[in-house]
């Protein structure tokens, strides 16, 4: 093997680091083809003897781009950036992703990457890369002090860290160092280069990055890569380079970002078109579109379906699960309707499957009453929250075991299933084959003592049931035997190139997050596999085939098909949204947990279907929400649930505002009691409602409650041209599903509006002459045509303060549509009503209680809420639970 090295920096620091730490056999080329030279460091540069026959180029993820190009005739940009290294393979075959070369080398030793160590490359790629250029750039270019480049580096500092103390292992991945290790060390390491030059407060980060530089691979491709010389070499290459055009996305940290010191001009011809698209008011607005009940496809509108994660009815949601699937979609399916888009927005439990049978068995209950019981529960706080569904039913219907079933049966006429017999785990006492969440036993690969038999919660990693150590029965402790039994699979590898010409059509044209896309490419890069679709359970929707009509469909075959047959008990013409793709745009949401059901598998059943189904265009996934420092845990009363949100006596809108102002959209954020005080009397209180209130009570104090004339001046014009602008840009990002980015400019506007009014002052000039009267006038109508504009914008955030600023300005219904431009909806003359605040003040002491309340021990609360049955060691097998075989993973 041979790499070729350009350019002496962060990506070759990584690739040589690598190759030293999997001890891989190649021999360096610095310069390109034109300047075939050895590195003028140390020469120990040929590392390993031998790794055996090297792994297919297919195993590597992500997929490098691969060319059979001779060396002289490498691929050019836009390929491959200049800067980019390039390994020849003896193949002939040939990788310039940095990444993709580091994982290479390690799966050259026999290390497979794992999930995490994967999302760590994803996240260095996508986050950590573009900060770290910029950071860079201010050091080396700009010369500035290494101390300010690093400040620029807080927020991914901040991740890394995090994400140690949260595992607490010595390294990203595990106990020891992977590839995602020698990856970030060595695109940090031409900044920071050395520990203390990391804040004090970031312990974990500092012994991290110590373990690494002081490791022979990474201290010996430090002194190579970087000495003097070669950083001279990198600063020219960098001044030739344009300036990095990089904002720190505002996703990494729940703070807004900073505010700059200078705004960008504004044109001549934008102050202008500002002017007169406010002079043309009202009337320029499109009327609002009020679609007929039931909402159904209009040919020549935009028709937009909207589908949140079906919500488990077995258990209360936090609100991580509420900002991560329904939340969200709310506010989208909000911002739709105000464009005039015809939109339809449907959810609903997840009723069927082990854990409603394991739910059941814990309360003594029956599954159905189970899911009588939560789904009420759901649909009160979901409710309670202001979630506009147009449909919210469950998934124990007749229209989900027709549509169903109907799938299945036209996946067996089209040869897309296969029968093939599973290793499972039965129970002798309990006479009945193992669902995966009846059993529990020792993680095979972190050894944790209480894994599931689908998943490990500790270590995350799927689990197939006979694979747990020491397993024990659920239902009676007994211990379980490996026995055969019978399933049938959904034959993914022969549907995989139809899948794989799908995805390439819909993320050209769709918007799929950046998680979503990386999580669908980890399933498909080493091939797909046959996937189990039926278990061994009573409650489920029934197999209609011959030697399979005990068993019932596996619950992620059966629970996305809830979308449609939701849709169908909503309108019995629901083919016309879901088989109608040349129609309809289906935008799915959810956590990034249950993108590969949403994005290979459900896709996967319909394409085989083969009956023109409406599949997703835009797949919407955020990550994780935490609690403080930890995890919410209803059981350890630790975190506020969707039925406690109301008892604090803090309101739905409060709660909606502050979910969705820390939406976890580029990584995982964390909810905070003092944050949240801090958010609602800052951004809120002080800022958005100070500014509403005061434009209302100008009106009603200072002009009888009625809009004075305005005559507007070029600085009210600029003003007219900066919303504008704010406007728009908060348009192109909910255009994107950038809910939480889009949130900022509603702020942004409304500070606008505060310093309008500080400068100018109307309460004084009030008080002056004729002129100054017109001029306070001028401020007051401008302010208050803001604050109409406000409230329309703010509608899909917070619909109840929305709705009041629509009653105190007296805004008429019709003005209630997005547009592009800012217009004057409340002209001279128009009368507001009765103006109050908007906000309430959090005080520390309320706050302090609630964070006690929620931060564990609570579980008295809990009990006397949700009475949980006593856990007899052998508890008596309920008689809808007669011996039958159940459940396997595939």
């Amino acid at each position: 093997m041979r790499l070729r090295l350009p350019v002496r920096g962060p990506a070759a620091l990584k690739v040589v680091a690598a190759a030293g730490a999997a001890a891989a056999p190649v021999r360096f080329v610095w310069g390109g083809p034109s300047g075939e030279r050895g590195p003028p460091g140390p020469g120990r540069f040929v590392w390993g003897a031998s790794c055996g026959a090297a792994p297919a180029l297919s195993a590597v993820p992500p997929r490098p781009r691969r060319s059979s190009a001779s060396p002289a005739e490498l691929p050019r940009a836009p390929l491959r950036p200049p800067w980019a290294p390039v390994l020849e393979l003896q193949s002939g075959a040939v990788l310039f992703s940095p990444n993709a070369i580091c994982q290479f080398f390690f799966l050259c030793r026999g290390e497979e990457p794992t999930d995490l160590s994967t999302q760590w490359l994803e996240w260095e790629a996508t986050e950590l890369q573009p900060a770290v250029a910029a950071a860079l750039y201010t050091r080396l270019v700009l010369g500035r002090r290494a101390a300010e480049a690093v400040q620029t580096l807080r927020e991914p500092l901040a991740h890394i860290e995090q994400s140690l103390a949260r595992t607490g292992a010595a390294f990203l991945a595990g106990d020891t160092p992977s590839v995602a290790d020698v990856v970030v060390w060595g695109t940090l390491f031409p900044i920071v280069q050395e520990e203390s030059s990391l804040p004090g407060e970031l312990q974990a980060l500092r012994a991290w990055f110590q373990n690494m530089t002081l490791s022979e691979a990474c201290r010996d491709a430090a002194d190579t890569v970087l000495m003097p010389k070669a950083l001279l070499e990198f600063k020219s290459y960098l001044q030739k380079q344009p300036p990095p055009c990089v904002a720190m996305q505002r996703a990494a940290s729940n703070e807004p970002e900073e505010e700059e010191g200078s705004e960008r001009a504004l044109t001549e011809d934008e102050i202008a078109a500002a002017a007169d698209a406010w002079a043309r008011g009202a009337a320029a607005l499109p009327k609002p579109w009020q679609p007929q009940k039931p909402v159904l496809p209009v040919e020549g509108m935009r028709n937009v379906l909207i589908t949140s994660a079906l919500p488990y009815v077995n258990n209360v949601p936090h609100l991580g699960n509420i900002i991560g699937c329904v939340l969200s979609a709310d506010t989208f399916a909000r911002y739709c309707r105000l464009r005039n888009w015809n939109t339809l927005y449907v959810c609903g439990t997840d009723e069927y499957g082990t854990a409603t049978e394991t739910k059941a068995v814990e309360e003594g209950l029956t599954p159905q009453e189970i899911c009588d019981k939560y789904n009420a529960i759901h649909a009160d706080i979901y409710r309670w929250f202001d979630i506009s569904f147009d449909c919210f039913g469950r998934t124990t219907t007749p229209s989900q075991t027709t549509i169903a079933q109907d799938i299945f049966q036209r996946l067996l006429a089209r040869g897309f299933l296969l029968q093939d017999t599973v290793e499972q785990l039965r129970c002798e006492g309990c006479q009945r084959f193992l669902a995966d969440r009846f059993v529990e036993g020792t993680c095979p690969f972190c050894n944790y003592e209480e894994a599931r038999g689908d998943q490990c919660d500790k270590c995350g990693k799927l689990i197939n049931a006979v694979e747990l150590k020491s397993p024990q029965c659920k239902l009676c402790r007994g211990v379980p035997v490996v026995k055969p039994t019978q399933h049938l699979f959904l034959d993914l590898p022969k549907l995989e190139q139809r899948l794989e010409a799908w995805l390439e059509q819909s993320w050209a044209t769709g918007d799929w997050t950046a998680n979503a896309r990386y999580i669908t490419r980890s399933w498909i890069r080493d091939g797909l596999k046959p996937r189990c679709i039926t278990r061994d359970l009573k409650w489920g929707t029934p197999v209609p085939l011959d030697g399979f009509r005990d068993k019932v469909f596996y619950v992620w075959f059966d629970a996305p098909i809830g979308y449609l047959s939701i849709t169908a008990n909503y309108t019995n013409q629901w083919e016309r949204w879901w088989k109608n793709p040349q129609q309809v745009e289906l935008y799915n949401f959810m956590a990034k947990d249950n993108v590969p059901f949403h994005s290979v598998i459900f896709p996967c059943s319909l394409l085989g279907a083969d009956d023109n189904y409406t599949l997703v265009n835009h797949l919407i996934a955020t990550e994780y929400l935490n609690y403080e420092d930890g995890k919410f845990s209803k059981s350890r009363g630790v975190g506020v649930f969707g039925d406690m949100a109301k008892d604090t006596g803090i309101p739905a809108d409060i709660w909606r505002f502050y979910l969705l102002y820390l939406r976890p959209e580029g990584q995982d954020s964390a909810f905070s009691w003092s944050d949240l005080m801090l958010k609602n009397n800052s951004e809120l209180l002080n800022n958005l409602g100070n500014f509403i209130n005061r434009a209302g009570m100008f009106v009603c104090k200072f002009f009888g409650g009625t809009v004075p004339s305005m005559l507007l001046t070029p600085d009210d014009k600029r003003l007219l041209a900066r919303v504008t602008l704010e406007l728009r840009q908060y348009h192109q990002l909910l255009e994107k599903v950038r809910i939480r980015d889009a949130l900022r400019c509603i702020l942004s506007i409304s500070r606008h509006g505060n310093q309008y009014i500080q400068v100018n002052e109307p309460w004084k000039r009030i008080k002056g002459d004729e002129k100054e009267r017109q001029r306070a006038g001028t401020v007051t109508g401008v302010a208050v045509n803001m604050a109409s504009l406000l409230a329309v914008m703010l509608q899909p955030y917070m619909p109840s303060i929305s709705l009041a600023i629509q009653g105190q300005l007296c805004i008429p219904a019709d003005c209630f549509i997005l547009s592009h431009d800012f217009t004057c909806t409340l002209p001279p003359g128009h009368r507001v009503g009765t103006v109050s605040p908007l906000f309430q003040k959090l005080e520390n002491d309320r706050v302090e209680a609630l964070r006690r309340r929620f931060g564990g021990g609570q579980g008295s609360h809990l009990v006397l809420s949700f009475p949980r049955p006593n856990r007899h060691p052998q508890p008596p097998r309920p008689s809808w639970l007669s011996p039958t075989p159940s459940g396997c993973r595939s």
